[in-house]
């Protein structure tokens, strides 16, 4: 599926408060719930925090230290999969930078991720680059003048966007506590990062023992 030519999905995802044509707000429609059981568990983790983000989404912005804060308090990995819907036209190039600097250190790619969303009001697609090369320059890091020579970190985005299709994604952020159970046990939706810890506590104890 290409990102680039899904114009009518696009229209229905939803990133901030909806207006009509006449400038009026409109309550959004209920979306469908999106289906958790595809995702898994890292490698050693008993819960884990999975969030599909669009670098350009205010509401992603938001959401993102919350969920820094709750991996970080709740001692479990913080899983980002980067969405980002085709009307926001520099989220995909600022997805790949964010792999750029996540394939120098797993630190670094999140430390860019944190400094896009605070900087979020200031960047464009114009300003994109010299953004990431001062990012670059401030940590001693080479940002050369082509970051996906081969295109594996384009597709890498493409692929994240086309599995959250595949769970039915609606909106972003989309934010999922993952645990070791199978079924219904095995993940749940979140929408207020303050039911982080209960929710992780649940995964665990309906997870089978050994």
């Amino acid at each position: 599926m290409n990102l680039r030519r899904i114009a009518l999905l696009s229209l229905v995802l939803a990133c901030g408060s909806g207006t009509s044509a006449f400038g009026q707000a409109e309550a959004p429609p209920t979306p469908a719930p999106a289906n958790g059981s595809r995702l898994e568990l890292p490698k050693g983790a008993t819960a884990a925090i999975v969030v599909f983000e669009d670098l350009q989404c205010p509401d992603c912005k938001a959401m993102h230290p919350q969920l820094l804060a709750a991996a970080k308090v709740n001692t479990v990995p913080l899983v980002i999969h980067d969405f980002p819907i085709q009307r926001h036209a520099w989220a995909f190039p600022a997805a790949v930078l964010a792999r750029y600097f996540t394939a120098q250190s797993s630190e670094l790619g999140l430390l860019f991720r944190s400094a896009v969303f605070e900087y979020q009001a200031d960047i464009n697609s114009d300003n994109l680059r010299e953004f990431a090369e001062q990012f670059a320059a401030a940590h001693q890091v080479v940002l050369p003048p082509v970051v996906d020579p081969d295109g594996k970190l384009k597709d890498g985005v493409q692929a994240d966007y086309d599995f959250g299709i595949a769970i039915g994604l609606q909106y972003v952020p989309l934010v999922f506590v993952i645990g070791p159970g199978q079924g219904a046990a095995h993940w749940v939706e979140v929408t207020d990062p303050k039911n982080i810890p209960d929710a992780i506590a649940k995964l665990r104890s309906a997870a089978p023992h050994r």
